[in-house]
């Protein structure tokens, strides 16, 4: 109940009102049944506009951090996404892809929409990186197609670091739905999985028009900071 509060009563209508985002291929995200929507995340306020502007309730795997900040500010993040349905995975340890593979599959299976940062983070410089590959195995293993997702613009009004967006236009772009039933069976067998998900990600980089990097974006985050405090140890 609180969702649909959220979206149609108190939080929805001033998104739309102040960001007056740009709607492309809304018709290719299914009336209903289930299906992954996988998009490029460029700003934490993709956590709201694309829900706001969908007429489907839509479920993300956030990142359980959002679930364990410290203070007031970390226990009324932490109760928004959970009023809002989201679902906490925690993306540390080997066991890591496995719980967030066994949430999203259960979203999926009670024939929702299910929503997807392939990357797996932020992009913290605007680029598209490489994806990983959970997105293709929940496609395969539930038999489900996927929405390619672009938002553009989220970027320039809330880059990471950035508390509040600036009020500035954006737009959000969807793609036709791909399905993979050419693979069925085959979501165990890894070349598969990663010819999958790079298609995923190349439509992704269709609609989007960013800049692709062939590597995780996690790690290439840690070699730069690695570079920054090497050159803060210089500089002393």
């Amino acid at each position: 109940m609180f969702y649909h509060l959220l979206k149609h009563v108190l939080l929805g209508p001033l998104l739309r009102l102040l960001f007056r985002p740009r709607i492309e291929g809304l018709e290719n995200i299914p009336a209903e049944g289930a299906a992954i929507v996988a998009g490029n995340h460029l700003s934490f306020s993709d956590h709201f506009l694309m829900p706001a502007i969908l007429k489907r309730r839509i479920t993300f795997l956030a990142k359980a951090e959002y679930f364990t900040g410290p203070g007031v500010k970390g226990r009324l993040t932490a109760a928004f996404f959970r009023s809002a349905g989201q679902i906490p995975v925690d993306r540390s340890g080997k066991n890591a892809g496995q719980a967030a593979l066994r949430e999203g599959l259960g979203v999926l299976a009670k024939d929702e929409l299910l929503g997807i940062y392939p990357e797996g983070t932020r992009s913290h410089d605007g680029r598209l990186y490489k994806g990983k590959v959970g997105v293709a195995a929940m496609a395969l293993g539930a038999g489900v197609p996927v929405i390619p997702c672009a938002m553009v613009g989220t970027f320039e009004i809330q880059p990471p670091g950035k508390k509040l967006p600036k009020i500035r236009r954006v737009t959000i772009r969807f793609g036709e739905p791909m399905e993979f039933s050419r693979y069925a069976g085959m979501e165990g067998e890894r070349a598969v999985l990663r010819a999958v998900t790079d298609e995923i990600m190349y439509a992704i980089l269709g609609l989007s028009g960013q800049e692709y990097v062939d590597r995780y974006a996690a790690e290439v985050k840690a070699e730069e900071e690695e570079e920054r405090k090497k050159a803060r140890r210089t500089a002393r």
